[in-house]
């Protein structure tokens, strides 16, 4: 299990989440590919004789903050799926490269992808997918339970995550005595307590109004890119997608060209 970034103290722990500046900027292209950390190439994707993916190819560099927009029906949801190891290409690679090594997620089998969604990616929905029977602190503790984690020292780690996220008080609150956005927020904590390389987001504000999703957002990039991790979104919201580094389009499957966004 990769090591929990929990700080000490949970005042650490916001000072550190909110000084930094949540907003990546362009980056010189020889040196984004040097810094590639996931990278799909060349996915193909059939349901039936329905292409949901074809040719998709796509580097994502550390640190980055990547929205990937398109109608229904685009792919966008599938590819991230791809990427994230939830389901596998018919055909072409999704290279992850962390500590120095590679590894093809799409060539791994259920278990080893199992376990790497588990170690190295962080994922929010946009319901959340909470556990309601569970408290708040125990919905983001299990997530280190699952890796072996001792339960006194995972509800520690658990903890500081929720104090740097605004939630301190709400510790032993069930998911349904939570406001919509403090939910999402409970579901951010679950998805970097582990120390994820990556976290993926899928229409992470769809359920919510336009001040609540503003304030998602900025607690999802601080906790993401303001600390150099990085952070993968599938949105249909023009204003969510601009608060990224760079976005993409899909359209029928394909990956369109890129833009920096203002």
């Amino acid at each position: 299990m990769l090591a929990s970034s929990a700080p000490r103290s949970s005042a650490r722990m916001t000072r550190s989440l909110l000084a930094a500046d949540a907003r990546v900027g362009p980056r010189d292209e020889a040196e984004g590919m040097s810094n590639v950390i996931l990278e799909a190439r060349g996915l193909d994707k059939f349901y039936g004789r329905t292409a949901a993916l074809a040719a998709a190819s796509l580097a994502i560099t550390e640190g980055e903050s990547l929205a990937i927009m398109g109608a229904s029906g685009s792919g966008k949801t599938t590819l991230l799926h791809c990427l994230a190891g939830i389901i596998t290409p018919d055909t072409g690679q999704v290279i992850l490269r962390t500590r120095g090594t590679e590894t093809d997620v799409a060539a791994l089998d259920e278990r080893e992808r199992s376990r790497l969604r588990r170690e190295a990616f962080g994922f929010v929905f946009q319901q959340g997918l909470l556990i309601p029977e569970l408290t708040a602190l125990e919905n983001v503790a299990i997530a280190l339970m699952l890796g072996g984690m001792p339960r006194a020292a995972a509800e520690g780690h658990a903890a500081g995550w929720l104090a740097a996220l605004g939630l301190a008080g709400f510790e032993d609150r069930r998911i349904g005595q939570l406001s919509g956005g403090q939910a999402q927020r409970v579901a951010i904590a679950r998805a970097q307590v582990t120390g994820a390389s990556v976290v993926f987001a899928d229409e992470p504000t769809g359920a919510l109004d336009s001040h609540t999703s503003s304030e998602v957002m900025d607690a999802l990039l601080h906790s993401t890119t303001g600390q150099g991790r990085t952070l993968v979104v599938v949105t249909h919201d023009a204003d969510v997608a601009a608060r990224c580094s760079r976005i993409v389009h899909m359209r029928d499957g394909r990956i369109q060209p890129s833009e920096v966004a203002a």
